[in-house]
């Protein structure tokens, strides 16, 4: 399916508090569709048959209530056990492929897509893409940046980070990079990316 889909299929990533988000919606603002994997994987979580069963089967049937998934019970549940995150990974990111698989056949006649990932590298995801962006920040902004955003302590933001790959890691697969440092300016860069996957999109 994936080969006889045209337009580019780019992966967007970077760690926690990288602003990859702000990235994205500025090419959705440029009128490039536009894919957050994340958010889309909270929705089939609650609705997503094969998910909902495998939910039930890890946690117990009770882990649904009327109002959706217990997310904190969950948490509460996974923090620290790689074997059920392993598990839990195993049916969510199928699930949100197939979805993506789908969502791409609505958008067969846009020059290029944006997948964006918190973990696109750790979900295999990027092997589905063409070309991959990482956004990058320095770690002390982006580490400022989340405590303002999630009102956390520093060591809670360093925790989230120790289970992300990191920036060297995401710079060896990158092909292309944003700098959002709060420095250098990121709509030229943007616009300027956008230009190169345009281009791109036409020599494919």
């Amino acid at each position: 399916l994936f080969k006889k889909i045209s337009m580019l299929k780019i992966g967007l990533t970077g760690g926690i508090g990288s602003g990859k988000s702000y990235i994205a919606r500025i090419f959705s603002e440029l009128g490039v569709p536009l894919y957050q994997a994340d958010i889309e994987a909270k929705k089939l979580i609650e609705i997503d048959p094969e998910i909902v069963a495998a939910y039930k089967q890890f946690f117990g049937e009770a882990i649904y209530t009327p109002l959706g998934l217990n997310r904190k019970q969950v948490a509460a549940m996974v923090f620290g056990d790689r074997d059920i995150l392993t598990q839990i990974n195993s049916v969510v990111h199928p699930a949100v492929e197939r979805h993506f698989r789908t969502w791409l056949l609505q958008h067969s006649s846009a020059p290029y897509v944006i997948h964006e990932a918190a973990i696109l590298f750790e979900s295999g995801a990027n092997e589905l893409m063409d070309k991959v962006v990482v956004v990058v920040a320095p770690e002390a902004v982006r580490v400022a940046r989340v405590m303002e955003r999630d009102g956390v302590g520093p060591e809670q933001v360093h925790l989230r980070m120790a289970h992300q790959l990191t920036d060297n890691e995401r710079l060896q697969k990158a092909n292309f990079v944003i700098h959002n440092d709060g420095e250098q300016l990121v709509l030229p860069q943007v616009i300027k990316l956008h230009e190169t996957l345009l281009s791109l999109s036409k020599k494919g």
